[in-house]
């Protein structure tokens, strides 16, 4: 299959890749990311995906709308700010697979522990139900910490948050 991957940062992305390079398919990156922050956070990641890339030789677009004003007005009035999050950025992936001419789409994002797996799941089946792609789920978790080390060999950069603003609160905010 000819698949468009969300890539939401190098680390995610080395897993996913290799998984689906070994079954065969035809695999190209999409970073999409208007809810990273701050900019220079969002930079990091963005030149880390360079960085894989070029080592790897992976065909990739860039979508730079780093719309972060419109990602927090939206995530603030969200019932659930992860789902709204999972949705934009998979329905604008949906969307490129689309025009392009891809087979189906999916997310790095099914790699982390520390994502609502199962919501994510919904979100692209739902989705592939609306735009007549496919969604291509896979759970990555099993290579999440095989992910960490190739990361690490490659001097990849590893980012300590998912993205957003609430969830760098999350993990530097004292508990109290």
């Amino acid at each position: 299959m000819k698949i468009l991957i969300h890539v939401c940062c190098a680390p995610c992305f080395t897993y996913p890749h290799k998984r689906m390079l070994e079954e065969g398919h035809d695999v190209t990156a999409y970073f999409y990311n208007p809810n990273i922050h701050p900019y220079r956070e969002y930079k990091n990641r963005l030149e880390s995906v360079e960085k894989y890339v070029e080592l790897k030789g992976t065909k990739v677009f860039y979508d730079n709308n780093y719309d972060i004003e419109n990602y927090l007005r939206g995530a603030l009035a969200a019932e659930d700010r992860c789902t709204f999050c999972y949705t934009g950025r998979l329905e604008q992936t949906a969307k490129m697979a689309r025009q392009l001419e891809f087979d189906a789409f999916t997310t790095t994002l099914l790699i982390s522990p520390y994502q609502k797996h199962d919501t994510l799941a919904q979100i692209g089946k739902k989705i592939a139900e609306q735009s007549g792609i496919e969604f291509y789920y896979e759970d990555f978790r099993e290579g999440y910490q095989e992910s960490r080390n190739i990361s690490k060999d490659l001097g990849l950069y590893m980012q300590k948050y998912c993205g957003c603003i609430f969830s760098e609160k999350e993990r530097y905010f004292p508990q109290l």
